[in-house]
C-alpha cells in the first residue's frame, strides 16, 4: 500500500484545485472537518457543502463538487492500484493486466495491443480533461460505467474509460494506422465532443455485455413465432437492450383458428406475456426490461390496445410495464381531419379473404398510393367483417391515454416508408423503444423440426430482418462552437461501423441483419445548449433555419464519411438497387447544389458503407455525463433537481449566466410546441431515420390544441413522435395552449 500524505495536509491542496479558475471564494466552502474524519469522509462533507451552494446565480459550484469527487476517485484508485494519488493516474498497462486477470476486461486488449503500444497510448491520457465534468456527469459516469473489480472497488478512472473504449472499437483496424485511430477516438471522447451509446459506454473493453442500444422484432401470426419472439426478447432484455415489437400481423380477438370462428383471444394476452418478460427478465439486474409494442390503427384490437396502460378498468386487460406505439397511415390522419369514418379489420381475415396483408403496403405519394387502394378494397368487400368507427374517436382515445400515461408513441408509416433508403429490399412496420430507428423488418419464419443422423432434434428457420441500432451522439454545445464537426464525424462513423463487427449479439438474426445493412445511428444532443450559446430564441424563425442548415451539414459529413469508409472497406451488402446506389436519396431530399451533386456521384461510384446512417436518440444519461442538454429537447427548467432512485442532485442549465438565461428561461413546458414541431420538421428532412421527439404539454391542454399539434407533426413530415409529456398546471402561464 502506498503511503499518502495525511488527510489534513492533503485537503488544503485539494481545495485550491477544486476552485481554481472558477471565480469562487474558497472560504465559502469552509466547514467543520473533524480531525477524526478520514480523507474520504472529509471530501464527502465538502461535496455536500458545494452542492448546497449550487443555484441559478452560482452554477459553477457543480464543477467544484465534481473536482472534489475526482480527488476522491484518484485517492481510491491510487490505494487500490498501488500508486501515489498526486499522480492522479497510475500505470495504464498495469490496470489492463489487473482487470484482465480478474475477468473484467476482455483478453483481446492484451492480445491485440503490445505493451509498447499501450504505453504509447498511456502517454496521451490527459487528466486535465477530467476538469470538464459537472458533479452530476462525473457521479453518473463513476457510479454506472467506470470499471471496478468484483468487489466494486474503484480501479478505472474517467480518461481510462475513454481510452479503453477507443482501443476496443479500433482493435481490428490495420495495425499501421490503428494507434492514430485510437488516439483520434480518444480525442473525440475525452473532449466530450461526442458520447457513445450507454451499452457501449458500459461494456466496451469488457468480457460481458453487447454494445448496441435497441432492437426491433416482427412477430408473425403463429404460436411458434409468438413464443420464439418472447424467448428472443428475453435474451436481448437480459443483455440490456431496449426492444420494439411489431404485433400488427397477429390475428384479432374473435378471429378464427384452424377454421373455427371466434377462437382467438387477440393481441392483448400476448402483450401481457411480454409485460411479464419485461418485469421478470431485467436488464443486467439494474432495471426492468424495456419493451415497446406497436399496433396498426386499423387493427380490430386497437381499442383494447390503447387501454393497456390505463389505471382503471379490468386489470386482466392491462399491461402497465410495456410501452405502446400506434402505426398510422396518412389516410387515417386525413379522416381525422375531415371527421370521416375509419374501419377496423382482423389482419388474419384480410389475408384469408383478400389474399394479401394490408400492413405490407404504404402510400408511395402523399395522398395517393397502394395502401389506400388496398384499404378501400377491404372496405368494399362484403365478405370481410369490419368495424366502422369515427376516426376522431380513435384519435381522442389516443390523446386521452397520452395525457394519462405519455404513450402511445406515434409512427407515421407512410412517411417512414416513402423516405426508406432501402425500400428495394423491404418495408418498415414500426420503430423501436425510443422512436428514432426506422429500418427494414420481417418476421423470422419457422420451417421444420427434424432429427439429424445423431438423433438430435433440430429446428430450421428462415431468418427475418431483426433490427439492431448502434448509436452515438454529437455534443452540439461543444462541437459546433469549436468547429470540429468534419474531424469528429469522420472518426465517429468509423467507431459506429466497427461496433457492427466487434459486437457480440445473443441472436443469430440480429447478427445477420446487422451485417446485411450495417446500420448506424449518428445523432445529436445539446440543441438547447447550442441555442443558448448562440443567443437564438427557441421560438424563432432563426432557430428553425439554424436547425435546417446545421443538420444538412451533419448529413453531408456523415454520408461523405460513410462513402469514404466504403471506398476503404466495401459497401454494405444490400447497397445495389438502394436509393444510395440510384441517387434517388439525394434527388428526393432536393440536394442539388454542386457540393451535393459531387457527393451523390461519389456514392454512386464508390458505394456507401452503411445502409442507414442517422438517428436522434433521447440520450439523456450520456448528455448528463457530457454536461449538456438532452437530445433536441428544451431543458426542464434553468435550475432543478435531477432525481433518480439513488440520488437527488441540484442541476443548472449548462453555461447558465446572464447571457444565456433568456434562452433557457423558455423551458420545456413554456415554449410553444408548434415551434418545436417546426424545428424537428426542418431537421427530419436531413435525417434518414427518425428523431425521439417529446411533446411537452400541461395536463389541462385542450383536446383541440393537442390534436392540432399531432396534425401539424404529420403534415410537416415528421416520421415519429415520442412521449406526450404532460404536467400539472403549477408551471408558468402557457401562452400558446390557449390560442
Amino acid at each position: 500500500m502506498v503511503t499518502v500524505k495525511s488527510p489534513k495536509d492533503y485537503l488544503n491542496h485539494i481545495l485550491q484545485f477544486a476552485t481554481e479558475n472558477l471565480h469562487i471564494n474558497i472560504s465559502e466552502l469552509n466547514t467543520t472537518i473533524s480531525d477524526d474524519y478520514t480523507f474520504e469522509k472529509s471530501i464527502d462533507v465538502l461535496i455536500k457543502r458545494a452542492l448546497e451552494n449550487i443555484d441559478e446565480a452560482n452554477p459553477n459550484w457543480t464543477f467544484v463538487a465534481g473536482r472534489l469527487l475526482l480527488q476522491k476517485l484518484y485517492y481510491q484508485a491510487a490505494n487500490n492500484r498501488n500508486f501515489d494519488p498526486e499522480l492522479k493516474y497510475g500505470n495504464f498497462y498495469h490496470l489492463i493486466e489487473a482487470l484482465t486477470e480478474e475477468g473484467i476486461y476482455t483478453p483481446n486488449l492484451l492480445k491485440k495491443y503490445t505493451k509498447e503500444e499501450v504505453d504509447t497510448l498511456a502517454k496521451n491520457i490527459n487528466p486535465n480533461q477530467d476538469l470538464q465534468f459537472t458533479y452530476l456527469g462525473l457521479y453518473t459516469l463513476a457510479n454506472r460505467y467506470l470499471a471496478t473489480n468484483h468487489d466494486k472497488h474503484t480501479y478505472e478512472l474517467p480518461q481510462e474509460r475513454w481510452m479503453i473504449i477507443a482501443m476496443h472499437l479500433m482493435q481490428d483496424e490495420d495495425s499501421t494506422k490503428r494507434l492514430d485511430l485510437v488516439l483520434e477516438a480518444y480525442w473525440a471522447l475525452s473532449n466530450l465532443y461526442m458520447t457513445v451509446a450507454t451499452p457501449t459506454l458500459a461494456n466496451a473493453g469488457k468480457t460481458h455485455g453487447q454494445l448496441s442500444s435497441c432492437f426491433i422484432d416482427t412477430v408473425d401470426d403463429s404460436l411458434q413465432s409468438i413464443y420464439d419472439s418472447n424467448t428472443d426478447i428475453a435474451k436481448l432484455s437480459k443483455n440490456g437492450g431496449g426492444i420494439g415489437v411489431y404485433m400488427g400481423k397477429i390475428r384479432a380477438r374473435g378471429s378464427s383458428i384452424k377454421g373455427f370462428k371466434g377462437m382467438s383471444s387477440g393481441v392483448v394476452p400476448w402483450i401481457k406475456q411480454l409485460n411479464n418478460t419485461a418485469v421478470s427478465v431485467d436488464q443486467l439486474g439494474t432495471r426492468k426490461g424495456a419493451i415497446a409494442v406497436y399496433l396498426d390503427v386499423w387493427h380490430l384490437d386497437i381499442e383494447a390496445f390503447l387501454d393497456l396502460k390505463l389505471n382503471n378498468g379490468d386489470d386482466r386487460m392491462r399491461a402497465h410495464d410495456i410501452f405502446t406505439g400506434v402505426c398510422i397511415p396518412d389516410l387515417f390522419m386525413e379522416q381525422v381531419e375531415k371527421r370521416g369514418d375509419w374501419y377496423l379489420f382482423d389482419p388474419h381475415e384480410v389475408r384469408e379473404v383478400m389474399g394479401y396483408s394490408l400492413e405490407d403496403f404504404y402510400d408511395e405519394e402523399k395522398g395517393n398510393g397502394t395502401f389506400r387502394q388496398k384499404y378501400e378494397e377491404c372496405v368494399q368487400n362484403e365478405k370481410l367483417s369490419k368495424k366502422k368507427i369515427p376516426a376522431i374517436l380513435i384519435m381522442k382515445r389516443i390523446m386521452m391515454v397520452q395525457l394519462e400515461s405519455g404513450t402511445p408513441f406515434m409512427f407515421y408509416r407512410d412517411e417512414v416508408n416513402r423516405q426508406n433508403s432501402n425500400n428495394h429490399t423491404g418495408i418498415i412496420y414500426c420503430s423501436n423503444l425510443c422512436t428514432e430507428i426506422t429500418q427494414n423488418q420481417s418476421p423470422t419464419e419457422f420451417l421444420e423440426e427434424f432429427t439429424d443422423e445423431n438423433g438430435y432434434i433440430m429446428k430450421r428457420y428462415k431468418p427475418g430482418d431483426f433490427v439492431v441500432c448502434n448509436l452515438s451522439s454529437i455534443n452540439l454545445g461543444k462541437a459546433v462552437p469549436d468547429e470540429v464537426l468534419e474531424r469528429l464525424i469522420k472518426i465517429q462513423v468509423r467507431m459506429l461501423d466497427n461496433v457492427i463487427d466487434i459486437n457480440t449479439l445473443p441472436l443469430i438474426q440480429t447478427q445477420r441483419t446487422n451485417q446485411k445493412y450495417r446500420a448506424i445511428g449518428l445523432g445529436t444532443f445539446g440543441w438547447h445548449h447550442l441555442l443558448a450559446k448562440k443567443r437564438i430564441a427557441w421560438e424563432s424563425e432563426e432557430a428553425v433555419q439554424f436547425a435546417d442548415e446545421l443538420y444538412e451539414k451533419i448529413a453531408f459529413l456523415t454520408i461523405k464519411s460513410s462513402m469514404e469508409l466504403s471506398e476503404e472497406k466495401g459497401h454494405y451488402p444490400e447497397y445495389p438497387g438502394s436509393k444510395w446506389n440510384t441517387g434517388a436519396y439525394f434527388n428526393e431530399k432536393g440536394y442539388v447544389n454542386e457540393e451535393w451533386q459531387e457527393l451523390k456521384n461519389a456514392v454512386k461510384e464508390k458505394g456507401i458503407r452503411n445502409g442507414y446512417l442517422m438517428a436522434v436518440a433521447p440520450n439523456s444519461t450520456t448528455a448528463m455525463i457530457a454536461g449538456s442538454t438532452a437530445s433536441i429537447d428544451p431543458i426542464f427548467k434553468p435550475f432543478y433537481y435531477e432525481e433518480k432512485k439513488d440520488f437527488k442532485i441540484p442541476t443548472a442549465a449548462p453555461e447558465l449566466d446572464h447571457r444565456t438565461y433568456d434562452v433557457y428561461r423558455r423551458s420545456a413546458y413554456i415554449v410553444d410546441q408548434r415551434w418545436s414541431v417546426r424545428q424537428n420538421a426542418a431537421r427530419q428532412k436531413h435525417i434518414d431515420q427518425s428523431i425521439s421527439f417529446n411533446i411537452y404539454v400541461p395536463n389541462t391542454i385542450r383536446a383541440s390544441v393537442l390534436l392540432d399539434l399531432h396534425l401539424q407533426a404529420w403534415r410537416e413530415g415528421l416520421k415519429t413522435t415520442y412521449y406526450v409529456r404532460s404536467t400539472s398546471n403549477d408551471v408558468e402561464e402557457c401562452e400558446w395552449c390557449s390560442s
